[in-house]
């Protein structure tokens, strides 16, 4: 009998608000720099100027504080055509050139963009200058994109800056993080998912072995072997860690904060399985809570077909049943 397809499914990773972080020394003079309409580089222990700035030498890790301007017109060293810009993914919305593009004064090239209407604009060594956004806060797409002058042109100064800024130096950044991927869940995990929209949950264990694993992935992970026999185990288990969740905005499908996640041990199975825990205040919630599964009323193929777990009124398991777990 001919296996059914493994399933496959969209995922997306997001930060809501994007990731902030911190920037260091080098790249605070850079950013700030790209503020105020220049571009900082460093001088590294060879004499050469490398941009954008490093705190430590590439080569010999050795601290570098000797910053340069450089600029403001530059030359393409390399370049590759982007026929197809993405939303989200681009800054910019219409065919352009990624190019590795040397300031003036510079002796390692820096990535960018280079706008042209047409790749056959594009050459190796054609001279290249700045065109500044109108509002700069300190990010790299406040040099918006290198574009074409001709040889011995003067590169223009960048306009005033209209956005409202302080004037410090820029210390952190916030990035907009999207990452769209695909899985294959592969022959294990789909019989695994599958179940679910049966309303069962499905571990496998390998012939010589009586630990079963939940989801599956077809091989023991302690010694390899194969996991060809399945078994099924029951949707209630033991809460052995878990937390608190605070945050609001993590998810559009994300319950009310605060929300508790946890590892549940389900009976019959050596792994815990992460999932929602709701039906008691979040402060009740604790290790060795014994809780049941509440399916959804339309079963699918994936996790969604169990919405949370909640109490079931056995008393707490004692420590030493999922201690190896905790």
């Amino acid at each position: 009998m001919t296996s059914p397809p493994p399933l496959i499914e969209q995922h997306v990773l997001e930060y809501p608000g994007g990731y902030t972080r911190s920037v260091g020394t080098a790249v605070s003079r850079y950013l700030t720099g790209l503020r105020d309409g220049v571009i900082v580089g460093v001088r590294i222990g060879d004499g050469r100027v490398m941009v954008p700035p490093t705190e430590y030498d590439p080569e010999t890790g050795a601290a570098l504080d000797e910053y340069v301007e450089v600029g403001p017109a530059g030359t393409v060293v390399a370049w590759t055509w982007v026929s197809e810009p993405r939303s989200g993914k681009h800054h910019l919305t219409k065919p352009f050139a990624f190019a590795l593009v040397r300031p003036d004064g510079a002796d390692v090239p820096m990535v960018h963009v280079v706008d042209v209407a047409a790749a056959d604009e594009m050459a190796v060594g054609m001279r290249v200058m700045p065109r500044w956004a109108s509002e700069r806060v300190g990010y790299v797409t406040d040099l918006d994109a290198w574009v074409p002058i001709s040889d011995g042109e003067t590169p223009s100064a960048a306009a005033v800056n209209t956005a409202e800024v302080s004037g410090e130096p820029v210390t952190g950044i916030t990035v907009p993080i999207r990452l769209e991927y695909e899985i294959n869940a592969g022959r294990a995990p789909s019989k695994y998912l599958r179940s679910l929209a049966e309303h069962k949950i499905i571990g496998q264990r390998a012939v010589d072995s009586d630990k079963v694993y939940v989801p599956p992935r077809g091989s023991d992970p302690t010694t390899g072997a194969p996991t060809t026999i399945e078994v099924e185990v029951s949707d209630v288990g033991t809460v052995t860690t878990f937390c608190v969740v605070n945050l609001p905005g993590l998810s559009e499908f994300a319950p009310e904060v605060p929300f508790v996640c946890a590892q549940i041990l389900l009976d019959g199975s050596n792994t815990p399985w992460f999932g929602l825990v709701q039906g008691l205040p979040a402060d009740e919630v604790r290790m060795g809570l014994r809780v049941q599964a509440v399916w959804a009323d339309v079963l699918v193929p994936d996790a969604r077909s169990i919405k949370w777990f909640e109490p079931n009124g056995e008393p707490d398991a004692p420590y030493d049943t999922y201690r190896e777990y905790a």
